[in-house]
């Protein structure tokens, strides 16, 4: 697999589900990932720094151009924990955990992302505004409590569904509510 063509893909959904989600600076934008689906393979199997990298090369800048954080689900080796960079956990006044991804144990993208980051660290939980879920990894555990599907234009990164959601507002109260449709 071409990881030029990996980085194209994934710097087309990461700047699809920034412009339909319209994330503002300091939101948060969740990635989960399997470089194992994306070459074929069930989850787990054939963990791929090259392809996290690759991947990451793509999500990271239009991330950065925005102004949004970034934040990798690790694997079920981590329980699903979060890599991100310490300014977006205390922000959001999140709980700090010790662990620090490995391809086989966190995941490729989760390593990369961590590798990058100026100042990584792990969470355990967070409430992103939006997300990317490559390869069917199940990252709503991870999204606000509105979370609302977005078609993407290309719904593939090789071989892996790449499935996106932003989350909105809870709509409150009862038929006389009037709400303002900017949220929704």
């Amino acid at each position: 697999m071409e990881l030029e063509t990996v980085t194209a893909a994934a710097r087309a959904a990461a700047g699809e589900i920034l412009e339909k989600a319209k994330l503002a600076p300091g939101e948060i934008l969740i990635v989960g990932c399997s470089t194992s689906e994306v070459v074929g393979f069930a989850p787990g199997t054939h963990s791929g720094p090259e392809l996290g990298k690759a991947l990451l090369d793509g999500i990271l800048p239009a991330c950065e151009k925005r102004g949004v954080f970034l934040a990798a689900q690790c694997c079920e080796h981590l329980n699903r924990a979060v890599i991100l960079e310490r300014a977006a956990a205390e922000k959001y006044g999140l709980e700090i955990v010790n662990a620090v991804p490995q391809p086989k144990a966190g995941g490729s993208f989760a390593t990369a992302l961590y590798a990058a980051c100026a100042d990584p660290v792990a969470v355990e939980h967070v409430k992103a505004h939006a997300g990317l879920d490559i390869g069917g990894v199940l990252i709503g555990m991870h999204l606000k409590e509105v979370a609302v599907p977005v078609r993407l234009q290309n719904r593939h990164i090789g071989e892996a569904v790449v499935l996106a959601a932003r989350t909105r507002p809870k709509c409150i109260g009862g038929e006389r509510t009037h709400y303002d449709e900017r949220l929704r």
